[in-house]
């Protein structure tokens, strides 16, 4: 099962006609015109891409309008869309950085407060 945010909508908030192209922009990530020039050239030269824009602006739902609450949520899950692994791998990379300051924090803080890390010792 997909997560809303992972799932291909039609954009009718920056439609031109349907909303197909927009939504494909928005899902990917890249400028709507690329896309737009892209569906143009395969409208001209093949046809069917017509109808599968058709098919799609029938299919596909509306994008909710609640969807993203800012431009870095939208760019965070345009990148969860395009690739998974590395995602995950960057959020495991800034936890670890955290991680790591918290406890630098938490050695500086105990280390000049020797009550604390009597208590401390005695729950361990």
């Amino acid at each position: 099962m997909n997560s809303p945010r992972t799932t291909l909508y039609r954009d009718k908030q920056n439609a031109k006609f349907m909303g197909v192209l927009s939504g494909i922009a928005d899902y990917t990530g890249v400028n709507a015109l690329w896309v737009r020039l892209g569906f143009l050239i395969l409208a001209i030269s093949m046809g069917w891409p017509i109808l599968a824009y058709f098919a799609a602006g029938i299919l596909l739902n509306k994008k909710p309008p609640h969807l993203y609450t800012d431009q870095d949520e939208s760019k965070y899950w345009q990148r969860v869309r395009q690739n998974p692994k590395r995602t995950a791998r960057e959020i495991r990379a800034k936890m670890k950085d955290v991680d790591r300051r918290l406890a630098e924090v938490e050695t500086f803080y105990v280390s000049s407060n020797p009550r604390l890390n009597a208590e401390i010792e005695r729950l361990r």
